[in-house]
């Protein structure tokens, strides 16, 4: 690496981090103002809140990146135009795409951190935020409120049957208080298994049913027949292993999940298991497996509007170029919250939900960049009459 291009680095980095733990703190601010309240009438340790600040630090980190790159970069590339560095590093006979050059490098890295903070982490915060606010405002009872989920009855469309479950937890393999009715193609009763608790083998995909029983129907819906009865086994007589159904506690229970706070891995779980369901149904789980990748990427495509205004020739250009770069990114969130609702009401396709924003912050910042790396004339204001 030259020494011109440490010296820009140095230059963007030095604002870049200032910005960027500015906004983590005015953000952390922010969310300490809205739950204080929850704060100060619980009877929690500060321990408590610092892990809960620290559960939410991925997403602090992703909202902070794009806006501490655009100012950082700002603040960088006028102040080194303003003292002609910039006409000097031209003179040179380096281009601007090369004077760049280290600036995209480093902001391809850190779209690369935010990648990884949304493939997982950041919407895992999502969800726990309401657990870690119930531990420090009510304790754990709170929490294992939040995690249980009572009462849950669902169909798969794919087997045609019927579940229903007294209370099961989130990322527990296993249901309490099972009826499982397996239905003919007419939605008639043929069969159905009442357990007291019933256990997902992932390694072997066995569902194992404890203390329970087994009941057929005819064809009016009349009990027929003796019924397979392990109520009151003891060991081995206690419960029978099913082979074969292909639902998993996952499945089960991603009726009641919510596309915002699932992670990639997650999304794409629910909408393997559940692809038989309507269109309109998987649209935000799909709208937001895309939108999970196209996010971080605005970070880099901010380099594309924020480095060409950044760099003028005159001191009348930088308030214009100031105020054109965050007109330009917040245009940018309109369109991002806009397409993603159009994504979720399965009005647009996914794709286009998820891409477009950052394709038009893109296009906008090449055009942006041609015309600086020419030295064309972006945009003119003037206040004086004619």
């Amino acid at each position: 690496m030259r020494i011109l291009d440490r010296y820009i680095l140095r230059s963007f980095l030095e604002p870049f981090l200032l910005c960027f733990l500015g906004f983590i703190g005015i953000l952390t601010i922010f969310d300490f103002y809205d739950n204080r309240n929850d704060f100060i009438e619980g009877s929690s340790r500060v321990a408590l809140i610092g892990v809960y600040y620290l559960h939410q630090l991925p997403r602090f980190i992703l909202l902070s990146m794009p806006m501490g790159v655009l100012l950082a970069l700002l603040y960088s590339l006028s102040k080194m135009s303003r003292s002609n560095e910039i006409i000097s590093i031209l003179a040179t006979g380096r281009s601007v795409p090369r004077l760049l050059a280290p600036l995209f490098i480093v902001c391809a890295g850190l779209t690369g951190v935010c990648v990884w903070l949304n493939y997982e982490h950041a919407p895992r915060a999502d969800r726990l935020r309401a657990e870690d606010i119930g531990r420090i405002r009510l304790g754990e009872s709170e929490v294992e409120k939040h995690k249980t989920i009572a009462g849950h009855l669902t169909k798969d469309r794919q087997t045609n049957r019927l579940w229903f479950a007294s209370f099961t937890r989130r990322n527990v393999d296993a249901l309490v208080g099972v009826h499982i009715t397996q239905l003919d193609k007419d939605g008639r009763p043929e069969k159905r298994w009442y357990a007291q608790e019933a256990d997902y083998d992932a390694r072997t995909g066995q569902w194992i049913l404890v203390k329970g029983k087994l009941i057929h129907f005819d064809d009016e819906g009349n009990v027929a027949g003796d019924s397979d009865d392990w109520t009151k086994g003891i060991g081995a007589d206690s419960f029978r292993s099913i082979e074969g159904w292909s639902e998993t506690p996952f499945r089960i229970i991603s009726a009641r999940m919510d596309a915002e706070q699932l992670g990639v891995p997650e999304l794409r779980e629910y909408l393997a298991s559940n692809a038989d369901f309507p269109d309109g149904q998987l649209a935000p789980f799909r709208t937001h497996l895309q939108h999970r990748w196209a996010l971080p990427f605005s970070c880099l495509a901010v380099v594309f509007i924020a480095a060409p205004l950044g760099i003028v020739f005159s001191r009348r250009a930088v308030l214009a170029s100031v105020a054109a770069s965050i007109f330009i990114f917040f245009i940018f969130l309109f369109l991002m919250f806009f397409f993603l609702a159009m994504g979720k009401g399965n009005l647009v396709h996914p794709l286009v939900a998820g891409w477009v924003p950052d394709a038009t912050l893109l296009v906008i910042g090449c055009y942006l960049l041609w015309l600086r790396s020419t030295n064309r004339e972006m945009f003119k204001f003037s206040f004086r009459k004619k």
